[in-house]
């Protein structure tokens, strides 16, 4: 998994960067990988996290953007039924 001909974490999709994310958990729960690969997949394990809570937080802010609209956020009413 962790080779020269990866992308690099920051080019990658969140999509891309989650289904990497999956495949380093499944090896290093089968604990079929020798220490030192271990090791560098659970870096770039890391890496891909990190990333793909950057997207999300990223998805977030414009998807608040968006609800809040031009006008700042909308007001309703409560309802309480």
């Amino acid at each position: 998994m962790a080779d020269a001909k990866e992308k690099p974490v920051e080019k990658l999709t969140f999509e891309e960067a989650l289904a990497e994310l999956e495949g380093i958990v499944r090896q290093l729960e089968a604990g079929e990988v020798e220490l030192e690969k271990s090791i560098a997949i659970y870096e770039r394990g890391a890496a891909l996290k990190a990333h793909c809570d950057a997207r999300l937080k990223s998805a977030e802010l414009k998807v608040e953007q968006i609800v809040q609209g031009a006008n700042g956020p909308a007001t309703e009413a409560a309802s309480f039924d």
